[in-house]
């Protein structure tokens, strides 16, 4: 049986939490592949609504087996909170596995990661000040701590022992903070280890077999891939690689295994954080956007910036990531306009840019070309089938499918697990 990787097509928060929700009932793993707590899913049951940061979606779905990946950056203390706050709700985690290889944030990430924001001021990325980039950073500087060393204390010591040898120096040095206790680190960390033990495996082993076995693995990501590390708008970008290429090396499982690459586009465009955003409207309209979407960060709470539906990130997001099937998410926020703007090319210094540019530079200075194309004002959020929506819906459907360059497969008529309408089947 194949594997499939959910990813976000545009910046982020398009809505990957309710695809991989509604894809549940045919999938046996869901596997979160990068990110940290930094990123969030929201899903709504019913009148129940989750949010999820660094859980995987399939949490939710009881014959779903989670799995946190190797590409994933873990504060323990955060997944912990999550799970205590799903039990209380009477939703168990005791199917979660997580990765033996996968890295954990450790205090002095924290720590640095707000530090150093605070020290770049107007310069500023624009980081959650979760440690999530200090932590990638350290992975890749092979100084970091990872769940299997959870197993053992003695590494476990050593490792906090070194790694706040140089990172106390960095803090009480460089930015005048206090130091970290590594004794303090040691025993908070060891708490976490009694209680993640029983989750602790080689995931990417698990996975290999139940792809063996015909079982059905879904891989998600926790950002969109205008984030991506090497694909993204650098440096405004997250610190792993989102793009369903970096799904196989993030979860241990080889190129050949993937045979769907779903897209998630949201039907307008939104980012949080720092950056160039061509179609952002700073406007009333804008503000119209954020309020009636709801466009408020899930793990920060952060405003988003909104714009128009943007055709040449999609095209792109398309050729990055192999893109076979696109959710589109959030239609019903359009209905009630008259006219609806869609950006179908960029305008640098006079030259027309039909994909994105290659320069940062140039990037940064792309005006948006629009074409308007008729709303509709139907109430939309009861459909069932695509041919219960508008005309002039399905028309905007048609054209963001074929300017984006894949089809459209499913869309979201409201935040409910059954407000979507599924055009072809996505699995």
């Amino acid at each position: 049986m194949p594997a499939a990787v959910l990813v976000g097509a545009q910046w982020g928060d398009e809505g990957k939490g309710k695809a991989t929700d509604l894809l549940g009932g045919d999938v046996d793993y869901v596997v979160r592949y990068q990110g940290g707590n930094n990123a969030g899913h929201t899903v709504v049951i019913g009148d129940q609504k989750y949010a999820l940061h660094l859980l995987p979606t399939g949490i939710l779905s009881p014959q779903v087996v989670p799995v946190i990946g190797n590409g994933v950056v873990i504060d323990p203390g955060v997944l912990l909170g999550e799970i205590d706050g799903l039990a209380a709700r009477g939703i168990s985690a005791e199917r979660l596995l997580i990765s033996s290889n996968a890295h954990l944030i450790m205090p002095h990430h924290k720590a640095l990661d707000k530090v150093t924001e605070r020290y770049l001021g107007k310069s500023k990325i624009g980081t959650t000040g979760r440690g999530i980039g200090p932590a990638y950073a350290d992975k890749i500087a092979r100084m970091g701590v990872r769940v299997q060393d959870l197993l053992d204390p003695g590494i476990l010591a050593k490792k906090i022992e070194v790694a706040l040898t140089e990172k106390n120096q960095v803090l009480t040095k460089v930015y005048n903070r206090r130091g970290i206790d590594p004794a303090a680190v040691l025993e908070e960390y060891l708490a976490y280890a009694e209680r993640l033990k029983p989750h602790i495996a080689d995931t990417s082993l698990v996975l290999a077999k139940a792809l063996d076995e015909g079982k059905f693995v879904l891989l998600e990501g926790g950002q969109g891939t205008l984030l991506d590390i090497d694909h993204g708008t650098y440096p405004f970008v997250t610190s792993s690689s989102p793009t369903a290429g970096g799904a196989c090396a993030g979860a241990g499982i080889p190129p050949n295994r993937l045979t769907k690459v779903i897209g998630i586009l949201k039907a307008y465009t939104t980012r949080v954080g720092s950056g160039p955003f061509p179609t952002e409207l700073t406007d009333d309209m804008g503000e119209w956007l954020r309020q009636t979407g709801g466009e408020f960060g899930v793990t920060t709470g952060r405003n988003r910036r909104t714009g128009w539906f943007d055709a040449v990130i999609a095209r792109y997001a398309t050729r990055i990531n192999g893109v076979t099937d696109y959710f589109l998410t959030k239609l019903d926020i359009l209905s009630g306009l008259e006219r609806i703007p869609v950006c179908v090319a960029y305008d640098v210094d006079g030259v027309r840019h039909d994909e994105i540019p290659m320069t940062q530079t140039d990037f940064h200075h792309a005006k948006p070309i629009y074409e308007e194309f008729p709303g509709w004002q139907e109430d939309i959020s009861g459909a069932k089938v695509l041919e219960d929506l508008p005309p002039n819906a399905r028309s905007y459907i048609r054209t963001l499918e074929e300017m984006s360059g894949a089809p459209i497969s499913a869309v979201g008529v409201g935040p409910g697990r059954d407000q979507t309408v599924v055009v072809r089947p996505l699995v």
